[in-house]
């Protein structure tokens, strides 16, 4: 993800003082909702292993499998089905690209992802630009090749306004998209996009989890306060990305804490 400061309103400042507050009133009902979907997790880990899910997560840049993905991650590691990362990028926009490489290494682990399941694409036609939509041809061929070469059969993205709306995140939906819908996918190889919400949504933290188990989904994850923990470990590792606003990121974002995904 590349670096960007946002604008603070008074409303937002308002919900900036009072989310602490609210989020230690609604800590109970976020352990009871975390405490549901481990349960739910369990009983999903024996066909995990029984159906033999293969999963591959795809991003855009080194951090986004923490600063986006990290409940999706663990969730899927609970049913021991924790997926491989495919970053088709190595985030040089500032010229740092061998740092995030190391970066997104150091993550991975701390999410459980061994170095030897982690992959990246540094393509010249696949630039770190907020401004560059990638040649969806080209991509698609990059992750079918990864998808057929591994065996996967479940694939993990961002959905059409990429979370953030970088165009690299949407490029990876497009290219997903392409490859579903022209039936180029492996029989049985399935893909689940992490759903874009609005900006009030988007920083309210844990406020949002009883609007997210209320809304329809195909597939929800909210994480313990120890995996939340876990998960800001891991973005923590992208030391070259931790500019103010990105600690900001990590204490309100709900993509620390939930994410919410449905099948292509």
């Amino acid at each position: 993800m590349a670096a960007g400061p946002w604008g603070w309103g008074p409303a937002a400042l308002a919900l900036l003082l009072l989310a602490p507050l609210l989020a230690l009133l609604l800590g109970g009902a976020r352990r009871r909702y975390a405490a549901a979907g481990a349960r739910a997790s369990l009983r999903g880990r024996a066909a995990a292993r029984a159906g033999g899910v293969r999963a591959l997560l795809v991003t855009a840049h080194p951090d986004d499998e923490a600063m986006f993905f990290a409940p999706t991650v663990l969730g899927l590691g609970r049913a021991g089905a924790r997926p491989a990362v495919l970053c088709c990028s190595a985030g040089n926009y500032y010229n740092q690209g061998e740092i995030r490489k190391k970066e997104l290494e150091q993550s991975c682990f701390l999410l459980g992802i061994p170095a030897s399941d982690v992959t990246v694409i540094d393509h010249r036609d696949l630039p770190d630009n907020p401004a560059v939509e990638w040649d969806t041809q080209l991509l698609a061929a990059f992750v079918l090749e990864h998808i057929e070469a591994n065996n996967i059969n479940l694939v993990i993205t961002f959905d059409a306004g990429g979370v953030s709306g970088h165009a690299n995140h949407i490029s990876l939906y497009t290219a997903l998209r392409s490859l579903h819908s022209e039936g180029k996918l492996p029989e049985g190889c399935h893909v689940l996009v992490l759903e874009s919400v609005n900006l009030f949504r988007k920083y309210i933290s844990v406020l949002d989890v009883p609007l997210s188990c209320l809304l329809p989904r195909d597939v929800l994850f909210i994480l313990t306060e120890e995996e939340t923990e876990q998960a800001r470990r891991a973005m923590r590792c992208h030391r070259s990305q931790l500019l103010w606003f990105r600690h900001v990121y990590m204490l309100f974002s709900r993509y620390m804490v939930i994410n919410s995904l449905r099948l292509l």
